[in-house]
């Protein structure tokens, strides 16, 4: 499954006192968990940016948002009830088999072109003349396998949900969901030391801010079959993700990164919205077409190149293509639509919408003081933060839209994405001011060097 990923060093130049501001979450739509009223999201709800990395120092401000509640806490047990791992024989089957079929296509293909350069010229040609007498036979087994490799495609296209685009599934959500349960055991005893107990703040305010989505979109029937769980993670790396299965997984980086629960919400809604859609079992069902077409292809590249190197070389360029023409545009489109499903859960829960640009703007941000290079946006699974920025910035009067038909409230606070930008504009003014003056100290420390060797060249020469 595609996962949502940016880490940062722990000496950044920025911290998220100095990023961010002060964010409300409006009064919500009438709750259908009493536990959780909308009432609970006000503009007293904030991150400390401190406190998210030392636990001692723990500042989280959470006067209308009470992160013990006695009302809540049977929502909370509710979210431990998975079941034992049952995976399906098809998907094992194919993760069986999914290494084999690289290796055998090559040996099928070495096989058929060291068993031609065997026959004699003779035997090469009755065959070239028995092929050719028989093309039209040929041309029509070709014909019929083509037809039903489509009729295949088409009888497994499905309606995508929440979207209702069209899309190839072999593999059903449902299988994903169960076969999940064994990657998130291996998770959970991989960050076994670093979860932090239920009873912390912070995981307190994710598990509130999940359960208002989930309360917030019982209209949604997915929402409805999937027990969401959530572990945050103590380790400061800017990440969140979530298991087809409904586990949730969040690094205390990422609640450094975010400003407010508006932001968080974001975050948590395009995750879900993952596990909701069922991307990962249309990613699979994806991998498992271009496996039997890239074997097919792969069988005759090893049969026709003479050498082995020259097959190595075609293979390898047959991969790339396959990965950059199909395999991370596609990616890229499950992460938009990703996006657009995660606006709209955010804005059914009465969250500011405007915030969603925010959070990848802080992104663009970080990167360009920390000077990382920046990929193409065709080099990446993910869209550029550009992009997604320009794609929610579209988005957001839609979302604004889906939030006023819910009941909610108007907004307001200034536009999180006004006062981001100056805020932005300032940090760049004040990291462009420290490289200059990094500069030019170093620049006087390379002159004082120059002045002093020339100083102890001269106090030599007399004596010698």
């Amino acid at each position: 499954m595609a996962l949502f990923c940016i880490r940062f060093g722990q000496k950044s130049p920025l911290t998220l006192s100095r990023l961010l501001y002060q964010r409300s979450i409006p009064h919500s739509c009438r709750s259908t968990n009493p536990g959780f009223l909308s009432s609970d999201l006000r503009s007293d709800a904030r991150f400390s940016t401190k406190s998210l990395i030392d636990h001692k120092r723990l500042s989280v401000h959470v006067r209308q948002v009470p992160v013990f509640c006695p009302a809540f806490s049977d929502h909370v047990k509710k979210f431990h009830t998975s079941e034992k791992l049952q995976a399906p024989p098809a998907v094992v089957l194919w993760l069986l088999v999914k290494p084999l079929q690289k290796i055998t296509a090559i040996i099928l293909g070495r096989s058929i072109r060291k068993w031609w350069k065997a026959l004699p010229p003779k035997k090469k040609q009755l065959f070239r003349e028995w092929a050719w007498q028989r093309r039209w036979h040929l041309t029509g087994v070709s014909t019929v396998v083509l037809l039903f490799m489509a009729l295949f495609c088409f009888t497994h296209m499905e309606e995508s949900p929440l979207t209702g685009r069209s899309r190839f599934l072999v593999f059903s959500r449902d299988n994903f969901i169960k076969l999940s349960e064994h990657a998130s055991e291996m998770y959970l005893e991989e960050f076994e030391d670093l979860l932090i107990p239920e009873n912390d703040p912070r995981h307190q305010v994710v598990v509130r801010v999940v359960q208002h989505l989930a309360d917030r979109n019982q209209d949604i029937e997915e929402f409805k079959s999937v027990p969401w769980t959530v572990h945050v993670i103590e380790k400061p790396i800017a990440n969140a993700y979530v298991m087809p299965n409904g586990r949730i997984f969040v690094f205390t980086g990422m609640l450094e990164l975010v400003g407010d629960i508006h932001q968080l919400s974001i975050i948590l809604g395009h995750e879900m919205a993952h596990a909701l859609i069922g991307h990962a079992a249309e990613q699979a069902s994806l991998s498992h077409l271009l496996d039997l077409l890239s074997m097919i292809l792969l069988t005759m590249i090893w049969a026709i190149c003479p050498r082995d190197s020259l097959a190595l070389l075609a293979q390898w360029i047959q991969g790339k293509l396959v990965e950059f023409s199909l395999n991370r545009p596609y990616s890229r489109k499950l992460e938009a639509e990703a996006d657009q499903v995660g606006l709209q859960l955010a804005a059914k829960a009465c969250v500011d919408v405007r915030a969603g640009p925010v959070v990848w703007q802080k992104m663009e941000l970080f990167e360009q003081i920390a000077g990382e290079p920046t990929l193409p946006e065709w080099c990446s699974t993910h869209p550029s933060h550009r992009t997604r920025i320009s794609n929610l910035d579209h988005l957001v009067p839609e979302a604004i839209e889906l939030r006023a038909r819910c009941g909610c409230p108007a907004f307001t606070d200034p536009d999180p994405r006004v006062v981001f930008a100056k805020v932005a504009q300032l940090l760049l003014e004040d990291n462009e001011k420290q490289k200059n003056k990094a500069k030019e100290s170093k620049e006087r420390e390379r002159a004082e060097g120059t002045q002093h060797t020339l100083l102890s060249k001269k106090e030599m020469e007399p004596a010698a």
